[in-house]
């Protein structure tokens, strides 16, 4: 299944994707997508229900986030061997894990705001996992169980406030809509191997960065089972998994985003976005 949500910001309804590719209302069957819903129980609900009995989305409705505003958005760094590389960091021996402020959450396809004074916004195609099921020291053999489902995100970057303001990395990675997920969260059964999906970003038109999500150092498994030693993971909360090489930072020169400039970025399976910068 394609869950979406639909609608004005704030203000969004669940949705879900039928067999002619269009959004179907599926309010009356489940409130939203989140925190309070995602569960074994609504997969069920929704692949029961007779979406041809429902009514369709507008055509021209904006797509949201795929999940309400969560409790936990946690990120992975350098969780791709030749994007390490790139940046010139070493290879970590454990996931680096860092927090975007789930208020950064946006729509797939909204623009992305400049922050005031910023010079050094950055982009970041990566694959996300959406918990379905509560994680406490789970194992990494169990770990995918408790994925409700994964979708497309940006992790939009502001480096300067990344790395050279002091103190911890989520001061650049959580200003408003620094995190477009989206445009589907499309479970694991439609997914096949979420360790071989193909991936790709383009700037203006360029392509910027080619991966796919095998060359990961720390699989989604690997990462679900990490972070539940650390922390429990309740279902809405959002895992992005880091990104491949062909980030602004690691060009010679750096290269990073002005107002005016889009971004388009895809991954295998999850759909695409397509972004333009905003300065605020």
């Amino acid at each position: 299944m394609k869950l979406i949500r639909f609608g004005n910001p704030g203000s969004e309804r669940p949705g879900l994707i039928d067999t002619d590719g269009a959004i179907r209302d599926v309010s009356s069957l489940v409130a939203d997508y989140g925190p309070e819903t995602l569960s074994p129980d609504l997969k069920n609900t929704l692949q029961a229900a007779d979406l041809s009995a429902l009514p369709k989305a507008p055509g021209d409705a904006r797509i949201g986030p795929v999940v309400a505003r969560v409790g936990h958005f946690i990120a992975i760094g350098l969780n791709y061997a030749d994007h390490a590389a790139e940046t010139g960091a070493a290879i970590p021996e454990e996931p680096i894990v860092f927090s975007k402020a789930p208020s950064s959450l946006c729509g797939p396809d909204d623009d992305v705001l400049l922050p005031k004074g910023s010079q050094k916004l950055d982009w970041e195609v990566e694959l996300a996992a959406v918990i379905g099921k509560r994680c406490d020291y789970v194992e990494e053999k169990d770990a995918l169980d408790h994925v409700f489902g994964y979708a497309l995100c940006n992790d939009v970057s502001e480096r300067e406030y990344q790395a050279e303001r002091g103190g911890q990395w989520i001061k650049g990675k959580s200003a408003p809509t620094f995190g477009p997920l989206g445009p589907w969260l499309v479970t694991p059964d439609e997914i096949g191997d979420v360790q071989n999906l193909a991936m790709f970003l383009d700037v203006n038109g360029e392509r910027m960065q080619t991966g796919n999500t095998s060359t990961m150092i720390f699989s989604v498994a690997a990462i679900i089972s990490y972070l539940s030693r650390f922390m429990v993971l309740e279902p809405g909360d959002v895992i992005t998994t880091g990104t491949p090489p062909g980030v602004g930072l690691g060009m010679k020169p750096p290269r990073f985003l002005k107002a005016g400039e889009t971004m388009h970025l895809g991954i295998e399976g999850l759909g695409e976005q397509r972004q333009t910068v905003v300065a605020r």
